[in-house]
């Protein structure tokens, strides 16, 4: 995740409509479901996965906006009704905002995620400004290895512009290497409300060669597939708020609303099993 004000010398940004991008669908015989969350049984601990598939913040330590991710609980951020997933931020009587995250992934580097393949959030935003929802990808890889990593952004919406949407690429070195990380951001405008008043899917395809975004099941965008990509990518999810944008006037409370979250592996030797017609 990037803080637009913090970081707008180190990006570089596209914008684009829906239809920039030649109109192609996904072929889904060519990938096996990895990971098919639809809430049914939905685990999430802390920290640690010990068996959940979810844990409650970044592997790294990394949390991030103006609301603090909490842990699951009773008077936690996470509530399953009617087979959706509510990811809540809310201000407590403390005047603080608490709000949730969803990583596939521990410290340790366990967790579910592919190289190559295909992700997908269903999702429906919450309205009013200084909302940060999001579903991104992060290299599956121990917090304290130090390699690269890369960082795929499917959806980052900001609640006070909801004429749009954006999607990026981001490089993270750490250390002396710093300078090397790169970042590119690009901006895709919707009809105004749209991602509010019902659900979208959110989708990036990675391949050795080009990574390729999508929206509602078109593509809008693709990027090189950096050099750096050496590793699985894990699925976050989040609604966080802020980054640098007020939060004085974000409704309380506000709540993300997750249909699914998928992850299909690329394996084109199984296409002839998963569709023999």
């Amino acid at each position: 995740m990037i803080v637009w004000r913090a970081q707008a010398l180190l990006v570089a940004l596209a914008a684009s409509t829906v239809s920039a991008v030649a109109d192609e669908r996904l072929d889904f015989c060519d990938f096996k479901p990895v990971m098919n969350e639809d809430f049914a049984n939905f685990l999430v601990s802390p920290r640690v996965l010990n068996g959940a598939r979810w844990t409650a913040h970044t592997p790294w330590n990394g949390d991030f906006g103006d609301a603090r991710f909490t842990d699951p609980g009773p008077d936690g951020p996470f509530a399953v009704q009617g087979g959706e997933l509510k990811i809540t931020a809310r201000r407590g009587a403390d005047g603080r905002w608490r709000s949730g995250l969803l990583a596939a992934a521990d410290a340790s580097g366990a967790g579910t995620g592919v190289e190559y393949g295909y992700f997908e959030a269903r999702m429906r935003f919450p309205p009013g400004p200084g909302t940060w929802p999001a579903f991104w990808l992060a290299t599956l890889k121990p917090a304290k290895d130090p390699s690269p990593g890369v960082e795929i952004d499917a959806v980052e919406y900001y609640g006070h512009a909801d004429a749009a949407f954006s999607s990026a690429l981001h490089v993270w070195y750490k250390g002396g290497d710093k300078a090397k990380s790169r970042h590119i951001v690009h901006k895709t405008a919707v009809e105004p409300g749209s991602l509010v008043s019902g659900f979208h899917d959110y989708g990036v395809r990675v391949a050795p060669n080009e990574i390729t975004y999508y929206f509602d099941g078109r593509a809008i965008w693709r990027q090189p597939t950096p050099a750096e990509l050496t590793r699985p990518l894990f699925p976050i999810v989040n609604l966080a708020l802020g980054s640098g944008f007020p939060i004085d006037h974000t409704p309380d409370p506000s709540v993300l609303t997750v249909k699914y979250v998928r992850v299909l592996a690329f394996d084109p030797a199984g296409r002839k099993s998963r569709c023999p017609s």
